[in-house]
């Protein structure tokens, strides 16, 4: 059995480098990758076609040449997706797929410059009413043609169904990582954690199910060690660069868990296998996600998510992860302080902006939060 430090390697490589990871999966079957825009797509559909679904969620780069197409007040995920996408990062994509749940990423699908064409499908916000699902089925229906029609294959309903059952296989292998982590918070860092999941998103799902499995049972074998720090839950769209989590792990906090969109919102529901119709099975499962900010729910479940979240992992605080100009998100944080204040789940918010490179403001309030804490 390889050691953890050598599979935490190998994923970690992959995470930093997703443009090594497209060209193997090309150069192994001959097919390319399918970008998957922020923040929900159904993947299952690329996978099924036998393409890689390749996340798209920016990266570490000075803006320049995006201002002349983005106000400044663009998310930094945007801000980033358009620099990397001017500069022919994904001129090598099949296709580019968009949800549009905000104002945002409606603009970002129309002002697309790249080479790849781009298939565009809207969710429904009314998300709570049975018409919802077929108003979502009638949505991937669209995808699936597109892609039938780009790709040049022919996607069945049993290609689906299989591609369900890897993604699900894959949704259960990172619940029990993402626990086991929680764990052993000596040997899963918050940088480390961070870039097993993130690998996921440039990984066909199944080779990286493998790799989350052979970890979990090389961590599995390890002596437990007691945590003298702080264990805290993040919430937000997400928590990156990782100088941001090299801060947490400084200031001796371990992430036990995790509500944020490019992490654990994405695999934590599971789609229903078998049903003779899975793009309604799809629907369903979009139906079923909760406590995110760009899946309007009007009850809020998100704050009672996080304070149960909380008392499940017995953790000390929450880190609200505010990504800079996410409306939704924004829109979100007051009810949210009145929650966690009102149930005495102590709290900060920390901005995310993904084109920062000095974190001294974040490391001053996360020293003081934890000295207080």
């Amino acid at each position: 059995m390889r050691t953890i430090d050598s599979i935490i390697a190998e994923l970690q490589a992959v995470a930093s480098n997703p443009k090594k990871a497209m060209d193997d999966y090309k150069k192994a079957t001959g097919k390319g990758a399918v970008g998957i825009m922020p923040v929900y797509s159904p993947e299952e559909l690329v996978h099924a076609a036998g393409y890689l679904p390749m996340g798209m969620w920016g990266g570490s780069k000075s803006i320049s040449k995006a201002r002349a197409f983005l106000p400044p007040f663009a998310c930094s995920i945007m801000q980033e997706v358009m620099e990397l996408e001017l500069e022919g990062a994904y001129d090598d994509l099949e296709a580019v797929v968009f949800s549009v749940p905000c104002d945002t990423l409606k603009c970002m699908s129309q002002k697309w410059k790249g080479k790849c064409p781009t298939i565009t499908f809207t969710h429904p916000q009314n998300r709570k009413i049975a018409a919802a699902n077929v108003f979502t089925k009638g949505e991937y229906e669209v995808v699936k043609e597109k892609f039938e029609q780009i790709l040049g294959v022919k996607i069945t309903d049993e290609a689906i169904e299989n591609s369900i059952k890897v993604y699900n296989a894959n949704r259960q292998a990172m619940r029990a990582f993402s626990d086991l982590a929680a764990e052993y918070p000596n040997i899963i860092t918050p940088a480390k954690r961070h870039a097993v999941i993130k690998a996921r998103h440039f990984m066909e799902k199944s080779q990286h199910t493998a790799l989350v499995n052979e970890l979990i049972e090389a961590v599995k074998k390890t002596e437990k060690q007691p945590w003298t720090g702080k264990k805290v839950i993040l919430t937000g769209i997400m928590a990156e660069p990782d100088g941001l989590l090299d801060i947490l792990q400084a200031n001796n906090f371990a992430v036990v868990a995790d509500d944020l969109a490019q992490e654990g919102r994405q695999f934590r529901v599971d789609v229903e296998e078998n049903t003779g119709d899975p793009l309604m099975a799809l629907a369903k499962a979009w139906q079923a996600l909760d406590g995110c900010s760009l899946a309007t729910d009007p009850e809020k479940p998100r704050g009672k998510m996080l304070i149960d979240m909380a008392k499940k992992y017995n953790a000390d605080a929450v880190i609200v992860c505010m990504m800079k100009f996410c409306d939704p998100e924004e829109w979100d944080y007051p009810i949210l302080i009145q929650e966690f204040e009102k149930a005495g789940v102590k709290n900060i918010q920390i901005e995310v902006d993904q084109e920062a490179t000095s974190y001294e403001q974040t490391k001053t309030r996360l020293q003081s939060f934890s000295e207080i804490l």
